[in-house]
């Protein structure tokens, strides 16, 4: 007689094939919650590494905080410790030269993550967003945030530090950390010896940590969210800095409330990026029609990227839920199986809601039967614990432009109106242009060609 599969096993099963890996036992998990703590976290590592450091990150800015960690860098490769930062040509254009040339001249390997390649147009969209600090393959710090003054805020302005979450892993898990930067140095042409791998890292603690090295291609964090979404019973709370779900992923958010799961969302109030958050917006109403709870964030932008479900399961990482991190970049996530951590997480999340205004809909205030055909209105309250936050004149404008019944209708405009912008500009350089423009146009269309030829040719060599 054959005995039925155990539930749990399966969904256990699901989630290493998802994650790319078996979960690794053994690990002491902290959460760090902003700037402030984070980067304490950051430079004890540095400051205790004795064999090597391993340093990647999306942003680093050559502002005071920049300058904090390179100068601690550059103290330990002196020290003789290797030292290797990697960062993303896109994501740190702005840094200045001067910052990487200190940090060789100290002794630091420094790489830049996919530099412009005018023919390869998919390695030019798939961006290393990885946030990462590893020293000596046994403790590492990970989560959203880049290296700038905006996560510990800007001294003389009154601006408090961005909202953001890591998280310091000590343990066997970091070595896989270890291993996930030892695949994007490589991509990065660079090399690591096998005197620096640490075969058996001392379990550290009582936490099961999955490690899920998001690559362009692999889905590995979308499927793993859309498992969570999908066996979730009684809670799934998602804090994103620039949610623009996919269908999949939208639906499954949906699905779940609807079937009676307690799913609330906690995304920006203002932005650093105001067209994402307008895209996040115009959702709204699917998702409060299913039950779906939404909260916008009323402080200084908020730049988390976490999950916890059912009281277990805690998601700290890199990817934002949209589809250039759950698709196209390289991104780093843990999936940790821990009530302590989760309880340290929902309490984190009741703490922002209540700093936060709940999105509800309300009927249109018109009597008779237009009332009843037209789409309810949004309305946002006021948050229990209001922030304590300066805001600049741009936040001030954009929040004063927001009439609080019409944020979707206003989104939708921001996002359309530019489009009926470029169509008509477009229009009329044909109409009027129609030599210069087409010339234009189809020297584009032979660069396009060109590289998506190139990337064909690529793919069938892998073969």
């Amino acid at each position: 007689m054959t005995l039925a599969p155990d539930p749990a096993r399966s969904v256990e099963c699901a989630l290493n094939r998802a994650a790319g890996g078996r979960p690794v036992p053994g690990n002491d998990v902290r959460l760090l919650i902003d700037g402030p703590d984070a980067y304490a976290a950051m430079l004890e590592l540095i400051a205790g590494a004795r064999g090597w450091i391993h340093f990647e990150n999306y942003i680093i800015r050559s502002d005071d905080e920049g300058w904090r960690f390179a100068e601690a860098l550059a103290a330990k490769a002196r020290d003789g410790v290797r030292v290797r930062v990697l960062y993303d040509w896109l994501g740190s254009i702005a840094t200045r030269r001067r910052y990487w040339r200190q940090l060789r001249d100290a002794g630091v390997e420094v790489r830049v993550f996919r530099p412009p390649s005018p023919l390869d147009l998919v390695a030019n969209l798939s961006r290393n967003h990885r946030k990462l600090v590893v020293a000596d393959g046994t403790a590492a710090v990970m989560g959203g945030l880049c290296i700038g003054c905006e996560w510990t805020g800007i001294a003389g302005d009154g601006r408090a530090a961005w909202r953001d979450t890591a998280m310091r892993i000590g343990g066997p898990a970091a070595a896989s950390l270890e291993a996930a930067f030892a695949g994007t140095w490589q991509v990065a042409g660079g090399s690591i010896g096998p005197d620096e791998s640490v075969p058996d890292v001392a379990e550290a603690g009582d936490a099961e940590v999955r490690v899920i090295c998001g690559e362009p291609g692999r889905e590995r964090a979308y499927r793993v969210i859309e498992l969570l979404a999908a066996g979730s019973v009684e809670r799934l709370w998602i804090t994103d800095a620039y949610l623009v779900a996919p269908p999949r992923l939208f639906q499954a958010l949906r699905d779940a409330a609807a079937d009676g799961v307690d799913v609330r969302l906690l995304v920006p109030g203002s932005s650093d990026v105001p067209l994402v958050r307008n895209l996040t917006r115009i959702g709204y109403r699917d998702l409060l029609r299913a039950g779906v709870r939404i909260w916008e964030w009323d402080g200084p932008m908020l730049h988390a990227k976490t999950i916890v479900a059912d009281n277990r399961w805690s998601r700290v990482g890199s990817s934002n839920l949209n589809p250039s991190s759950l698709l196209g970049n390289w991104e780093l996530d843990v999936l940790v199986d821990d009530p302590t951590l989760a309880d340290a997480m929902e309490r984190q999340f009741r703490l922002d809601i209540a700093r936060s205004r709940e999105v509800t809909r309300r009927p249109v205030n018109l009597s008779g039967r237009i009332s009843k055909v037209l789409p309810t209105a949004l309305t946002v309250g006021a948050p229990e614990a209001p922030v304590p936050y300066q805001r600049t004149r741009r936040e001030l404008r954009q929040r004063a432009a927001l009439a609080l019944r019409t944020v979707a209708a206003n989104a939708r405009r921001s996002i359309f109106g530019p489009a009926t912008i470029i169509l008509i500009v477009l229009a009329f350089l044909f109409l009027t242009l129609p030599k210069v423009t087409s010339v234009v146009f189809g020297a584009l269309c032979v660069w396009l060609a060109i590289g998506a030829g190139k990337e064909a040719f690529r793919r069938r060599a892998d073969r």
